[in-house]
């Protein structure tokens, strides 16, 4: 039986527009990455879009710099595991709502 060509381009559409509603909630959400029991906090949107770092006076040691650093970096993969998961939760939930069926291995 052959694929029905205008259904195959209905879902195509809806993926499309469930991608750009997706893009802009990625967009407008921002999550946190902290280090250090939070003594320094990164903020990023969904998309990665890095917008602060808030360091607290007592997380800095001159004579320590290592240490602040391991926390800054710390704190930027917490907050890149947390957009990547935002993500990923969102587009199963945005494939799900819209009832787009992705092929078998193309799952979320």
């Amino acid at each position: 039986m052959q694929p029905d060509l205008n259904d195959m381009m209905r879902n195509v559409q809806k993926m499309q527009e469930a991608m750009e509603k997706l893009q802009g909630e990625l967009a407008a959400t921002v999550v946190e990455g902290t280090a250090g029991g939070g003594a320094v906090k990164i903020s990023c949107t969904g998309e990665l879009e890095f917008q602060s770092v808030k360091i607290q006076a007592d997380a800095v040691d001159i004579n320590d710099t290592g240490t602040l650093e391991d926390l800054v970096l710390t704190a930027i993969k917490d907050a890149c595991i947390k957009a990547k998961n935002l993500g990923r939760d969102k587009m199963g939930r945005s494939m799900s709502d819209s009832g787009i069926q992705l092929p078998p291995g193309f799952g979320f």
